[in-house]
């Protein structure tokens, strides 16, 4: 086992090692006892949400020269408070992943086996300025039976505070370990790095936020890690898109909120319909309040757009930009994913299957969407209640990650007296 130095690191040496006997607590503990501690933490956020707001304006009037993109994931409103709640709900209402036969077979020597989920210990969760974060971690750590230290952005430490006491407020309720939900007792970015350092300690590190911070974990973690890459989204208009559905999505996909991961970055419109639809477009989101970068076909189409070069391509705007480009077909469409993407989601208008058909199967990206926005790639709107991020890469999760993959999984040999020749 790790232990870290450091005065820093001794506070995370202790939460650490609460947060393990916390864990063994939760690993055993039956689905109704961790669905009150959910059901009740959810009622806590609710009779606390003037305190949680008033904290977060507190935060707010201390971040100051922020980008609009940031504000917007910094800001909690009764409404945001509310959607917390109701994740905790509908946590509480999913199936306990922890226990399920994943698989079973049986020997020639008539030993079964079976293949059982069951949750990884404990996470370190680190993320940056949405402090709902918190709760959406707390919630899908407790269900998996997994313990959870959450060290959020200091532009939010006064919101995830109030957050986090409504969660330990629920454990408190339910007679579960406080320890199993931990907030960092300091905003010293010295405690990230012995987060990272401690090996034996944590058994996982999940980053959320951009992308220096994810590369900073990825390259100094001596934990394992599970990641995710910009969501540097592609919205693709095939040549059989319906014009009024493309029109409704792409506004949706661009600028319903534009600093989340879902967001789409990059319009890519088929050079059989771009002449008719891109204008329409192009006002429909100006009309929007939305800049553009344009290559050099779009351009042609509509002169007043600023050019784009190469590096416009790659960049997550998480703002109100939209790069734009012409393409011939599903395979150009998917040639660009590969080259600019970050393998996050991707989204394909048309009413042609067989293109649909094509255009999903051909993606390495962690989501596909046929005909709907790519803001639809969140965990809430999966159906698992929330989510700690979006895996990308080629690791063991893909896609918005819940319950499930919070969890391990261990083997059960049952025999009935077999002794090994």
């Amino acid at each position: 086992m790790t232990i870290v130095d450091g005065d820093v690191a001794a506070s995370l040496n202790v939460a650490a090692r609460d947060a393990r006997a916390a864990s063994a607590q939760l690993a055993a503990a039956p689905r109704p006892l961790k669905d009150r501690a959910l059901l009740a933490a959810a009622a806590a956020l609710r009779a606390s949400a003037p305190d949680i707001l008033a904290a977060n304006g507190e935060d707010l009037a201390a971040a100051t020269g922020l980008s609009a993109a940031f504000q917007d994931r910094l800001t909690l409103t009764p409404a945001r408070v509310e959607a917390m709640a109701q994740g905790l709900e509908e946590i509480a209402a999913l199936p306990d992943p922890v226990g399920r036969t994943l698989a079973e077979w049986t020997r020639p020597n008539g030993l079964v086996i079976r293949r059982v989920a069951q949750p990884i210990g404990v996470i370190g969760m680190v993320f940056e300025s949405r402090p709902n974060v918190g709760a959406d971690a707390a919630g899908l750590c407790l269900k998996s039976g997994n313990a959870v230290i959450l060290r959020g952005g200091s532009d939010s430490a006064r919101s995830s505070a109030a957050i986090n006491a409504a969660m330990v407020a629920g454990l408190r309720e339910a007679g579960l370990s406080e320890a199993a939900v931990q907030i960092a007792p300091t905003s010293d970015r010295a405690f990230v790095g012995a987060m990272l350092r401690a090996a034996g300690l944590i058994d996982l590190i999940i980053p959320r936020g951009g992308k220096s911070l994810v590369t900073r974990v990825q390259d100094e973690s001596r934990v394992p890690v599970l990641a995710h890459a910009e969501g540097l989204c592609h919205t693709y208009i095939h040549a059989a898109a319906d014009h009024a559905m493309a029109r409704a999505i792409l506004a949706n996909a661009k600028m319903r909120r534009t600093g989340v991961c879902g967001a789409t970055e990059t319009l890519l419109i088929d050079a059989a319909i771009a002449p008719t639809l891109l204008p329409a477009l192009v006002d429909d989101l100006t009309a929007l309040g939305c800049r553009f970068r344009a290559d050099a076909r779009a351009r042609a189409i509509r002169p007043e757009l600023p050019a784009a070069n190469d590096e416009d391509f790659s960049t997550e705007w998480l703002d109100s930009v939209l790069s734009i480009a012409v393409v011939d077909g599903v395979d150009a469409a998917l040639a660009h994913t590969r080259r600019h993407g970050s393998e996050h989601t991707e989204a394909i208008v048309t009413e042609d299957a067989e293109a649909a058909a094509r255009f999903l199967n051909g993606l390495s990206s962690a989501v596909g969407l046929w005909n709907a926005s790519t803001q639809f790639c969140d965990g809430g709107e999966f159906g698992f209640g929330a989510e700690i991020g979006i895996a990308t890469g080629r690791m063991h999760a893909r896609g918005p990650v819940g319950l499930e993959q919070l969890c391990t999984y261990r083997y059960q040999v049952i025999g009935t007296g077999q002794i090994r020749p």
